[in-house]
């Protein structure tokens, strides 16, 4: 049974991921993902990321059409047999020009000898009303 401790500890993992994208601090992604971390933004046309060297290169190669800003809310934790956790959470990205984009990010995280970090995620956009 996760404690209270890993609740909060995993949703400051999934918190901090917005802070860190926003000002581009790809140096601490570590403290979010595990090196091989599996990004998958195929929803978004971007396919699946293997890897924070490719977090990093698809962001800069996105450039100015990255999201302004990334939030995030309505964490929800199941802990699964083999100890890993499944986190669901809603997302807003607020574009440059005030538009603003939802979705779901649908998480995996182990716990490590640094902590919970991500070991799996993928983005799942919201662009019609009451479908899952």
């Amino acid at each position: 049974m996760l404690s209270t401790e890993d609740r909060f500890a995993i949703a400051d993992v999934i918190n901090m991921h917005g802070h860190l994208t926003d000002r581009g601090d790809f140096d601490a992604m570590p403290t979010l993902f595990t090196e091989d971390v599996t990004y998958d933004v195929s929803a978004l046309g971007g396919g699946v990321l293997t890897g924070l060297a490719d977090l990093r290169v698809a962001a800069l190669e996105l450039g100015e059409a990255n999201p302004l800003a990334h939030h995030v809310t309505n964490i929800v934790l199941r802990e699964a047999p083999d100890g890993t956790v499944h986190a669901m959470s809603k997302y807003l990205g607020v574009a440059t020009d005030g538009s603003v984009a939802s979705g779901t990010y649908d998480d995996t995280l182990r716990h490590g000898h640094k902590g919970w970090r991500i070991t799996h995620r993928v983005i799942r956009p919201r662009r019609v009303p009451l479908q899952p």
